[in-house]
């Protein structure tokens, strides 16, 4: 398996990605082909559904970028890592854990993500 914490990266860089080609890119290169997000308020299966999730998070969230908050962690195939999402140095907008099953080849079979954080 990846390293949790290179995996994370990988994971917040596609969610940071504003050009929608270099963020397809990402997605391709990070999930499998019929991988499936869901958390919720979102949900996608492959490559063009979840590119759609990104995007729109992207277009909701304008100017707000995401961030690890703490150590990922691991075992097996599974990585769990929390973010939050702010404007640089700001409070955070949103929190949350998303937890990564990874496929035998090394990409992401699937992403459940959970709210810790939501504004009210």
């Amino acid at each position: 398996m990846t390293h949790p914490g290179e995996l994370a990266d990988r994971y917040i860089a596609m969610w940071n990605e504003t050009d929608a080609g270099a963020r397809r890119q990402k997605v391709a290169a990070l999930w499998a082909a019929d991988g499936h997000f869901v958390d919720p308020v979102a949900e996608g299966s492959g490559h063009d559904q979840i590119d759609a999730v990104l995007g729109g998070v992207q277009q909701q969230f304008a100017g707000l970028r995401f961030g690890l908050i703490g150590k990922p962690d691991g075992f097996g195939s599974h990585v769990r890592l929390s973010w939050q999402l702010s404007a640089g140095d700001g409070p955070a907008v949103v929190k949350g854990t998303d937890i990564l099953r990874i496929a035998a080849d090394g990409k992401l079979a699937a992403v459940v993500g959970f709210f810790d954080l939501v504004p009210g």
